[in-house]
């Protein structure tokens, strides 16, 4: 019997992606995919400001005063592979402001130092506090910056939570989408959703088939004069007690039994 796969947390739909001024069509795809891999969707997007890759020789552009227009090119598609849905759902706007507009709490991605006081606190400090509001009903947003510039003061400020993801202080150089990644990933860490049906189903073998796999391999031994210089008696105590130990599936009896039988079959011929 396989185990069911479990359901995911209804709050996680009240955690927001919030990617401002993105330059590379790649990393949105990507982020996207990140997202959908930890269990969130609602991905919104600010001012993003394409650059020409070799797959988007024609970046579309961003008009502020449509943003409703903007439509992401194949590359991000492409890039987000089974999560094209989160993309699909997306909302485009013009400011900051409008993608934080109905949040409680909104966290700034952010490895420099400025002249804020707000404490720096890394995703595993922060998330139980995002998790309580999710649950409560509130809408929680991450808060990631341009590739090159990162987050402008201005867009911190905007936030009211400021954080940092910890790492080597002589070279610390996250992908956009790899920050995501990380952030999504502790999320859904602290959801304590269970593995249950990643894990294989225990199909211990009975102490009867323990011993008729044993009196098996006896039989082998004995065929190929295992015996001759054994005390035989001793030593199948052994395998039986080996056996019974070793936490023994019935996969591994059915395995053994094949192939003492091929072994046999080949000593006939």
């Amino acid at each position: 019997m396989i185990s069911e796969k479990p359901a995911l947390p209804d709050y996680l739909k009240h955690i927001r992606i919030v990617l401002t001024r993105t330059s590379h069509p790649a990393n949105i795809g990507s982020a996207a995919r990140a997202m959908k891999t930890m269990g969130l969707h609602d991905l919104v997007i600010v001012a993003p400001n394409l650059m020409t890759t070799p797959m988007t020789a024609t970046p579309p552009q961003f008009d502020p005063d449509n943003p409703q227009d903007f439509a992401l090119p194949e590359e991000s598609f492409i890039l987000a592979s089974g999560a094209a849905d989160v993309l699909h759902h997306a909302r485009i706007t013009a400011t900051l402001d409008e993608a934080l507009a109905d949040t409680t709490l909104s966290c700034a991605l952010t490895s420099r130092r400025r002249e804020i006081t707000a404490p720096l606190q890394t995703p595993r400090r922060l998330v139980p506090e995002l998790l309580a509001a999710a649950q409560r009903g509130e809408t929680v947003a991450l808060v990631f910056g341009n590739e090159t510039f990162g987050l402008s003061i201005e867009e911190v400020q905007s936030c009211n939570r400021l954080m940092t993801i910890n790492g080597n202080p002589d070279y610390f150089s996250l992908n956009l989408a790899q920050a995501v990644q990380v952030v999504c990933y502790e999320i859904f860490s602290q959801t304590d959703v269970p593995m249950t049906h990643l894990q294989q189903e225990d199909h211990a073998a009975t102490h009867e088939q323990i011993t008729g796999m044993v009196a098996h391999l006896e039989s082998l031994m004995n065929d190929v004069g295992f015996f001759q210089r054994r005390n035989s008696e001793r030593l199948m105590r052994r395998m039986q007690s080996l056996f019974g130990r070793a936490n023994t599936q019935t996969e591994d009896i059915d395995i053994l039994r094949g192939f003492f039988n091929t072994v046999k079959q080949h000593l006939k011929d």
